[in-house]
């Protein structure tokens, strides 16, 4: 089974997988601030739908459905909110977190490196 790191803030979650030679990433994007418009139109706000940060945060558990052990990842809160979300809406998930770290801002080959580390995958090491 792959392992997996994702890097989650309130705008996307990038996620990669490692199993064996292969590496594979994808990328989920969490819905844009809406604009409420009040009967004043000089009043306009933007903010987030209430339903957004949980219809993200399930598009990003379906797609670590198929994977085995998870990492998360992020700069901010955003990794804490996704995991409640799966303790509450995703058993099964949650059981395959298996760590919950700070991570700024990192490229991508920075985060395949950390999984790699982390899992202690080699490129040359088949997933059993």
């Amino acid at each position: 089974m792959k392992h997996a790191i994702v890097w989650i803030d309130q705008k996307e979650a990038r996620i990669f997988e490692v199993g064996g030679e292969k590496t594979g990433g994808e990328v989920v994007h969490s819905p844009g601030p809406h604009i409420h418009r009040h009967a004043n139109e000089a009043d306009l706000r933007v903010r987030n739908h209430p339903d957004d940060e949980a219809r993200f945060f399930g598009e990003v558990a379906l797609a670590l459905r198929d994977h085995g052990q998870v990492l998360l990842v992020g700069p901010s809160m955003t990794k804490l909110h996704f995991f409640k979300f799966v303790q509450k809406h995703d058993h099964p998930l949650g059981a395959r977190i298996v760590g919950i770290e700070s991570a700024d801002h990192p490229s991508d080959a920075q985060l395949v490196a950390h999984l790699r580390h982390y899992f202690h995958e080699s490129p040359a090491r088949r997933a059993v």
